[in-house]
Order: C-alpha cells, then structure tokens, then sequence
C-alpha cells in the first residue's frame, strides 16, 4: 500500500459537517488513556494501540477521538509513527458512513498545519479514493513498501511475541 500526501496548506477552514449533532470530536485528554487505548485494542489490534499509546504520549496529546453522547465512536492520531505522519485512524464499524472518519481526518490534520507542518503523509493507504476526494492527498511513488516494512505485530510467531 502506497503512502500519500496531503497539502496541508491547503485545507480550507470551517468545512461543511454532516455530523449527528450528538457526535463531537475533540483531542483526546490525558486522563482518557485508559479508556481509549483498550477501546482501540478491542477494534483495532494491538498494533494500532500501540500508536495510539504513544499519541497520548506528548502533550498535547496527538490523539483526536469522536464521541457520541457519552461512547466512543472513532480515534485519530497523529506524529505517533513518525514526525509528520497521519495515523492510525478507526471508527467503530456500527458508526461508519455518518461522516466521522472525515471529521477527524480533517480535524488531526489541521492540528499539525497548526504545530507548523506545510505536508503530512499518510502512510501505507488502504482508502486512497476517500484520501484523496476529503483532503486532496496524492500517492506518493516509490513509497511502498515504506516506513512499516519489516515492522514486527504483536502475536505474528515471527516476531517471537
């Protein structure tokens, strides 16, 4: 999978939403670790906790998370795999089409155009069409296998976890 990039610069600001109007997305707190991280593992792997675990390490922490009423519904992170990168990002499959995985691409996005990034990557796409229609991202070639090349999973015997 390819990694792509997104023009950071670019984004326009006050994007129309089509969010429920129960459904907030804000940056995860401190405090919330350990509620979103298992949250995350149950969904997503371990793997992507892990990311996640390190989104919480920084402050502020580079996680974004949506909720509805009082549940999480979808995560996004940021600078967790590398310095500039976008990801992981999930949304809780019973909540998906409702415009949750676009809001916190676009808000995770805006907060490092605010720490000063002009570009971030999104490494190893799987949606490139959804990628490139929310936020104008373009495949960057050569980029595959890039930067998770070789990368030990949790439970994989190859790893020898």
């Amino acid at each position: 999978m390819p990694d792509m990039l997104v023009r950071l610069y670019a984004l326009p600001e006050g994007r129309p939403s089509r969010l429920d109007p129960d459904v907030r997305i804000r940056r995860a707190l401190a405090a919330e670790r350990r509620v979103v991280i298992p949250w995350i593992e149950e969904r997503f792997g371990a793997g992507w906790a892990g990311e996640a675990e390190t989104a919480f390490s920084s402050t502020p922490a580079r996680i974004h998370i949506a909720h509805h009423r009082d549940r999480i519904v979808g995560f996004a992170c940021h600078d967790v795999t590398a310095l500039g990168f976008f990801g992981p990002t999930g949304v809780d499959a019973a909540m998906r089409g409702k415009g949750i995985g676009e809001a916190l691409l676009v808000e995770s996005l805006l907060s490092m155009r605010a720490a000063g990034y002009a570009y971030a990557i999104i490494g190893g796409v799987g949606p490139a069409e959804f990628y490139a229609r929310a936020v104008g991202a373009v495949e960057i070639a050569g980029s595959t296998p890039g930067i998770y090349d070789g990368m030990l999973f949790p439970g994989d015997p190859a790893s020898g976890t």
